[in-house]
C-alpha cells in the first residue's frame, strides 16, 4: 500500500482516506463534505486543466481544488 496525496491518483483509482493535515475552517468544510479517514473514495474525473478533481463519495460527487486535495492523505494499491 502507498500512501499519498488524493491530489496524485489517476481517474477511476480508489482509495482510503488515512488523514486530513487541513485545519481550521478547512479540515471542517472538507470533513463535512463527508471526506473523513477511514472513507472509500474513487477520483471520478479533473477538469482539463487537471483542477479541479471530481470525487465519488459514496453515491455522491464532491468537487475540490488541487490546493485542498493536498491536505487528504489516501492509502490505495
Amino acid at each position: 500500500m502507498t500512501t499519498t496525496s488524493i491530489r496524485n491518483l489517476n481517474c477511476g483509482q480508489s482509495c482510503v482516506i488515512s488523514t486530513i493535515r487541513a485545519e481550521g475552517e478547512l479540515g471542517r468544510r472538507i470533513r463535512d463534505m463527508g471526506l473523513v479517514p477511514g472513507t472509500v473514495v474513487t477520483i471520478y474525473g479533473r477538469a482539463p486543466l487537471k483542477d479541479p478533481v471530481a470525487l465519488k463519495v459514496g453515491g455522491t460527487i464532491v468537487t475540490l481544488r488541487n490546493s485542498e486535495a493536498d491536505h487528504i492523505m489516501v492509502t490505495s494499491d
